[in-house]
């Protein structure tokens, strides 16, 4: 079959020949992949710096993406460690970590949508007691994933989302998509407008993620009151370099979501509601459909793009 495949770490994919997979046990279905996303943890584990990366190579990219299966069943997907990868002709699912589509559900809106929305979905579902009326701050609110949280964040009930970002452009069309304040990542306005919020939601991390607590920290009126920061993204980078006197001077807990901080069971448990409510239009998210024999160039042009790059046959 063809298959974008990695040959090396240092490398991007190529488009070529992978061995056809085949399922080994009754839990195991062989499907025809549709759609793929190309998202940030799959850039990460190709380039083997993720931690969920595998080390074995040559390799399959890709952890979720949309095929109909031997059952002429359309399924949205997850891959486990040790599986193939979904930028294929086709791949092997565990059925236990698949769920089915409605037969007319876009393929490509699907395959793009989950893994951004997933991330601020499991947070404020799964991570945090998030109760409607709270309030949320965004950090590095322009990218896909941030710009699907805002409007998550408000789906779920948020009185308050404050979006944070660099991307100063971007961050003035997020008020149309829920944002009820927006602020560049740097600004002194920031510290004040998010005085008073319940979580935060940071796809930043690294020193910008420590400015942004202190500034925040030291402006809240009761310290007392509980503030959760969860932890999603790197893009600033892996370390941050938290003083323990912010731990110590507030009622203030620091928290990480993703596989792993949330259980397999879990994310199963949400995907079907998160799924209908992508399906159903819910949440909006720029796509490209991409041919897979294309793989190459779209790698190498995906950080500097907005859309949301899905692979298709």
């Amino acid at each position: 079959m063809k298959a974008a495949v990695i040959s090396s770490f240092d490398q991007p994919p190529h488009y070529g020949d992978y061995a056809d997979p085949a399922p080994k046990g009754p839990g195991e279905m062989l499907v025809e992949v549709l759609a793929a996303g190309l998202h940030h943890v799959t850039r990460g584990q190709a380039s083997g710096v993720h931690y969920s990366s595998s080390r074995g190579l040559p390799l399959v990219p890709g952890i979720d993406g949309v095929g109909r299966g031997t059952d002429g069943k359309l399924r949205y997907f997850v891959q486990g460690p040790g599986q193939i990868g979904t930028m294929a002709d086709r791949t092997v699912i565990e059925l236990d970590h698949s769920i089915e589509l409605p037969l007319d559900s876009d393929a490509v809106t699907v395959a793009g949508a989950m893994n951004p929305a997933m991330a601020s979905w499991l947070a404020l579902r799964c991570r945090v007691p998030f109760q409607s009326g709270q309030k949320v701050l965004i950090l590095g609110a322009t990218g896909s994933s941030g710009s699907m949280a805002v409007q998550i964040a408000r789906h779920l009930g948020a009185s308050q989302v404050i979006a944070a970002g660099r991307d100063e452009e971007k961050l003035a069309k997020l008020p149309a998509l829920g944002a009820t304040e927006i602020v560049p990542l740097g600004d002194a306005r920031l510290g004040a407008l998010a005085r008073e919020v319940d979580v935060v939601l940071d796809f930043v991390w690294g020193e910008s993620a420590v400015r942004v607590m202190e500034t925040v920290l030291k402006q809240r009126a009761d310290r007392s009151l509980p503030i959760t920061w969860i932890h999603i993204g790197s893009m600033a980078g892996e370390a941050a370099a938290i003083p323990g006197a912010f731990l110590r001077s507030a009622n203030f807990q620091i928290v990480g979501s993703g596989y792993g901080s949330v259980s397999g069971r879990e994310i199963l448990m949400e995907l079907p509601e998160l799924a209908k409510e992508i399906a159903r239009g819910t949440f909006r998210i720029k796509v490209r459909a991409t041919p897979l024999r294309n793989v190459e160039q779209a790698w190498s042009e995906a950080a500097r793009i907005s859309e949301r790059i899905v692979f298709t046959p």
